[in-house]
């Protein structure tokens, strides 16, 4: 391609997100076609050329329908609350547009299907924002994996902790409507999940717990509304490969920011993280005097790639731009035929069958079985 031209649909904290990625991913890595900023869809034309003019997009619309049309726009960038994401992702791929969406793919596993199916019918990139896998810790954590430097992975403890719900006083929105999803499960563990994919492979089965700390919430204009998510979600899984594992998530732990904690035990040693401190990694390597035994410290630098495309220099840390950053890199890539390390429609579907299986577990308040077509 000699230029692509990028749609922008939805411009809150993700779509802002995606319009910087967009600006910077050329000067970061110096090596992808010239981008141009094409065309912003928002609620209302009045946002949408209020954004587009801070963004630097050409035009704004108060139709997404009509940002899809749009001949000059190659790919579309899709921030809009979840419940859209299928009617959105499924008209720009029909239309023959590559597609970067937010997780996660939809509410309803069949609209995920369908997401797929689209996107296997139109030949086109078809990517998820799970921009947490393009950590070049996560990526080190992934060779000490495959390199076997803790040996034989036996269990997997992973947790997602965020406050952004933790205030009972909070307004209700979106996030706590049942069309947006189940709640903690889909809107949020799906990010451990897809670190779980892309380090350990597919789980095989699941029991879950879900719960809601606050039954209801107050409105902007008075009164109160039911809660219909949970924002507390708890697993016990099984991998394919046969570790065990448990996945915690919540949206109302107070002190939490970005908090995805791992901890993977080997024969061999283990392996800490934590997204609070995404620069850096600790191993446990068993074996030698035991009075020097314990965790070695690893700070992100310009030896873990693409690190070295930001900064000269290790221990000054990257940022979750700039893991988008890195995501919309490998999204290039997809569009053009290359490899690429991300999350796309086929792998998603796999995470979306596992949000589905753990809520049926929680429902059904037994073990459940993951099949996979």
């Amino acid at each position: 391609m000699s230029s692509i031209g990028i749609g922008l649909i939805g411009t809150g904290y993700m779509g802002k997100c995606h319009a910087l990625a967009w600006n910077a991913v050329g000067p970061t890595f110096g090596d992808c076609p010239p981008v141009r900023l094409v065309h912003l869809a928002e609620v209302d034309r009045d946002l949408a050329r209020e954004k587009a003019n801070a963004f630097g997009f050409e035009k704004a619309t108060g139709s997404w329908r009509d940002l899809i049309a749009d001949p000059e726009v190659d790919v579309i960038s899709i921030a809009a609350p979840n419940a859209f994401h299928p009617d959105m992702a499924i008209a720009a791929l029909e239309a023959g547009k590559h597609v970067w969406c937010e997780k996660p793919m939809a509410p309803k596993f069949d609209d995920a299907l369908k997401m797929r199916a689209a996107a296997r019918s139109a030949g086109r990139a078809a990517v998820l924002g799970y921009n947490y896998i393009q950590n070049p810790m996560i990526r080190q954590i992934a060779s000490f994996l495959e390199h076997g430097a803790i040996g034989t992975v036996n269990h997997i403890r992973i947790e997602m902790d965020e406050d952004f719900m933790a205030d009972p006083e909070q307004f209700f929105y979106w996030k706590s409507e049942a069309s947006s999803g189940y709640g903690a499960l889909d809107d949020f563990a799906v990010h451990p999940l897809s670190l779980i994919r892309m380090l350990f492979g597919r789980l095989a089965s699941v029991t879950t717990d879900m719960a809601k700390p606050y039954a209801e919430r107050p409105l902007k204009a008075g009164g109160k509304r039911a809660v219909e998510t949970h924002d507390i979600a708890s697993v016990l899984f099984r991998m394919e490969s046969g570790a065990s594992g448990v996945l915690m998530a919540n949206r109302a732990a107070w002190g939490r920011k970005g908090r995805i904690a791992i901890q993977i035990f080997g024969s061999a040693g283990s392996i800490t993280y934590d997204q609070e401190r995404m620069n850096e990694v600790e191993i446990y390597r068993a074996g030698g005097p035991a009075a020097e035994a314990g965790y070695a410290r690893i700070l992100a630098g310009p030896a873990h790639p693409p690190y070295d495309q930001f900064i000269p220099a290790p221990g000054h840390g990257l940022g979750f731009n700039d893991l988008k950053v890195i995501e919309c890199r490998h999204l290039i890539a997809a569009m053009a035929g290359e490899p690429a390390h991300v999350i796309d429609f086929e792998k998603g579907v796999e995470i979306e069958r596992a949000v589905h299986a753990m809520a049926e577990a929680h429902e059904k308040r037994g073990w459940v079985d993951i099949g996979y077509d």
